[in-house]
């Protein structure tokens, strides 16, 4: 028969032992007793030893020492050893312990910045049957890939897949996702530092931060749709090093076109005066080359073998072909003219540009005894070339697929002095002409 089993301790230290509960006879068993002036307490058969105020020997600060949901739990505070500390303690305590026995303790709100305040909290929101259990991560990551691969391209799908994959699932994959801590997403972040590439380097700070990407994008959804507050939020992203920008000058430039294999010369002209990206040149159809109107319509970039749209409107625009690129063009269309590709290996195959890259462009510049450069400083070039010859600023976003000149001036104003006129030359040449 069900019953309803109500005990008032009157006195003060005991109040923890103030409670109500329904339950069977046998399940609802509770008894106090004293041995050795240590409060214990029996519930549902066992026996827990109530908490007490402990001062730490190294630094005599006083610390709560009691058990919780079958956890002992030590919380250290800032306060001495001091008679009145410890009766203030000692009252906060014994609320503490009045709450637990009445299930209404909430961790969190007398140890806001413990880390067991989460995980307690949520194990007795479930000890009371008021929790739901959130999904295991790996389960909720193929609910939330399967809703964002609509929005990505081809090429972003396949690098989140092999973030998850290979990094994020492996770790994190068996917890609950609403479970995981800020401390558990830094060790982790903290463990992808210590990896090593194919080429026995580690992660860089970059790579690392596209990869934990993924894993804040769940957690962020995660939160929303099973309210609780996402563990990532205040954890920024690594600093990234400034990318080098090494721009070939003009002479190095015509040294390159006139040394490379003649099966790409026309391929490098192109890149160095039009400031095209690797993808972009490499997925290049002659559909898309105007000569009417000399003009090279970027609409798409090759990726991972495939030829896709470009990533964002700034990509996709109209490039002004100078004369030495007309020329290459032209004489280009005599050899791949009847493809659809523009550049192409000699069998008429897409251009790999790992391969490219290790066979023809840096043995080049170790030929012609140059420092070891990315393929990508090929548009550095172009930029510092149109810059330096007085071109429009404006002129020069358009061409390389910027929205507007900001970078233009944050990375090549160094290799320019005169773009951002930080000689005084302009300056001294007005009080002349005024003079004049």
């Amino acid at each position: 028969m069900t019953f309803l089993l109500k005990v008032f301790i009157t006195s003060a230290r005991l109040a923890a032992g103030r409670f109500c509960t329904f339950g069977s006879p046998s399940s609802a068993i509770c008894s106090f007793t004293r041995k050795r002036k240590v409060l214990a307490y029996q519930w549902q058969g066992e026996v827990c030893a109530m908490g007490k105020i402990v001062a730490r020997q190294e630094t005599g600060k006083l610390y709560f020492d009691f058990r919780y949901l079958g956890k002992r739990c030590r919380e250290q505070t800032s306060l001495d050893n001091t008679a009145a500390n410890r009766k203030k303690l000692e009252r906060i305590l014994e609320k503490i312990e009045a709450e637990i026995t009445l299930g209404s303790f909430d961790y969190g709100r007398y140890f806001p910045d413990s880390p067991r305040a989460k995980t307690l909290s949520k194990r007795a929101l479930t000890t009371l049957g008021g929790y739901q259990a959130t999904p295991l991560l790996r389960g909720f990551a193929e609910t939330w890939f399967a809703e964002k691969e609509i929005e990505w391209r081809e090429s972003q799908i396949i690098t989140v897949q092999g973030c998850l994959d290979r990094h994020i699932l492996p770790a994190l994959g068996h917890k609950e996702v609403g479970s995981i801590t800020r401390a558990e997403i830094l060790e982790f972040r903290a463990s992808l530092a210590k990896v090593n590439t194919r080429s026995g380097k580690k992660l860089s700070a970059s790579r690392i931060n596209h990869i934990m990407t993924p894993l804040r994008m769940m957690l962020n959804e995660a939160a929303d749709r099973y309210e609780f507050s996402s563990p990532y939020r205040g954890i920024k992203s690594l600093n990234v090093p400034r990318t080098d920008v090494e721009p070939f000058s003009l002479y190095e430039v015509q040294r390159i076109i006139s040394n490379v294999r003649d099966d790409f010369r026309q391929y490098y002209t192109v890149r160095f005066f039009t400031g095209m990206r690797t993808g972009e040149i490499d997925g290049l159809t002659w559909e898309h080359v105007d000569f009417s109107r000399r003009q090279i319509l970027v609409h798409q970039a090759m990726v991972n073998g495939k030829v896709v749209p470009t990533k964002n409107d700034g990509s996709f625009r109209a490039i002004d072909m100078s004369q030495p690129v007309f020329d290459a063009l032209k004489a280009q269309f005599e050899v791949t003219g009847k493809t659809g590709l523009v550049f192409t290996t000699r069998k008429g195959t897409a251009l790999s540009h790992h391969n490219v890259t290790k066979r023809v462009w840096y043995p080049l510049l170790e030929e012609l005894g140059m420092n070891k450069r990315r393929p990508y400083q090929t548009r550095h070039t172009a930029a510092t070339l149109w810059l330096a010859a007085g071109e429009s600023p404006e002129w020069i976003a358009r061409q390389m697929g910027h929205t507007t000149t900001e970078m233009l001036f944050r990375v090549y104003s160094r290799f320019v002095p005169n773009l951002t006129r930080q000689d005084g030359s302009a300056f001294e040449r007005m009080l002349n002409q005024k003079r004049a």
